[in-house]
């Protein structure tokens, strides 16, 4: 292979294909928690109340500033520990990883909707925020995956 065919297979499958997969990780989450945390200011700027409970609350409590950075954080440790594993073990780690985290993205839904004390305006934001990370995250991640080498 020539040094311009080099070049343009590496330049056409990006720059984040060839790096450790752990590391695309860390990236896709930090801009996954980001773009999500940004999300959820601009409700809170609209007067969307930031205020929820967990199961078995008497009462909701303050969701602060950076509590969504936090939680895509939190949660996208797991998605990367998951994507590690595929990506040594796995025969096809891209597909099984989308179609894995899709299915968790959707049934991490219920939390927010079955949310007591919390307003409907929050249940739907953080229902959004589930799919905003998710929809950062997830492609970034499946994207590297598609280039593991065997």
């Amino acid at each position: 292979m020539s040094a311009i065919q080099a070049q343009a297979q590496q330049t056409e499958s990006g720059l984040l294909s060839t790096r450790p997969v752990w590391l695309v990780g860390i990236l896709a989450t930090l801009a996954g928690a980001a773009v999500t945390e940004a999300f959820a200011l601009v409700a809170r700027a609209a007067g969307v109340p930031m205020e929820a409970a967990g199961p078995g609350a008497t009462e909701a409590a303050e969701i602060p500033v950076g509590g969504f950075f936090g939680g895509v954080v939190f949660w996208s440790v797991a998605g990367i520990v998951l994507a590690v594993a595929l990506a040594r073990w796995a025969g096809r780690p891209a597909r099984t990883f989308t179609v894995t985290t899709v299915a968790l993205t959707a049934l991490s839904l219920a939390g927010p909707a079955v949310a007591p004390h919390t307003a409907t305006s929050t249940q739907i934001v953080l229902a959004a925020s589930h799919v905003v990370a998710a929809a950062v995250v997830v492609p970034l991640l499946a994207r590297r995956l598609a280039h593991v080498q065997r």
